[in-house]
């Protein structure tokens, strides 16, 4: 069965809502830093810290992607954006979601890739076991 982990977008997020271009936009941003921080260290990072491509298919019709897996190690991460209903509040969220044949080195890099973003835009992270992280300021 499918695991899903859902970034959701509360009082006190940075953004409070978000497309699949600025998903895809943030996620080549976070490709880009670990290409620096592989300069600064000599070697490759890239490929090891991001080791997906970016993919689309007609049927998503712009409600979600998937990140494909250059290696045997990784075979696919879908993403997609959403909205749900919280009382009389319209709460939208980035859901990720791992498929059946997926292996434990996609769990994991879903897992960082959640907490990157939901630590970015102080957002409420729930994550693929069940658990809540809160990056969002609460008092």
């Amino acid at each position: 069965m499918a695991q899903s982990a859902y970034i959701k977008f509360v009082e006190g997020s940075t953004v409070s809502s978000l497309s699949l271009d600025e998903l895809k936009d943030q996620l080549l941003h976070y490709k880009d830093q670990l290409n620096l921080t592989g300069k600064q260290l000599g070697w490759d990072y890239e490929d090891a810290g991001f080791p997906y491509t970016i993919e689309s298919k007609p049927e998503a019709d712009g409600k979600w992607f998937y990140l494909k897996g250059k290696n045997a190690l990784y075979k696919y991460i879908v993403m997609g954006s959403g909205k749900d209903q919280d009382g009389d509040n319209e709460r939208n969220f980035i859901q990720v979601v791992l498929p059946d044949d997926c292996t434990h080195g996609d769990k994991s890099k879903g897992n960082e890739f959640c907490k990157y973003l939901a630590k970015l835009w102080k957002a409420e992270l729930h994550l693929f076991n069940g658990r809540i992280m809160y990056f969002n300021p609460r008092k």
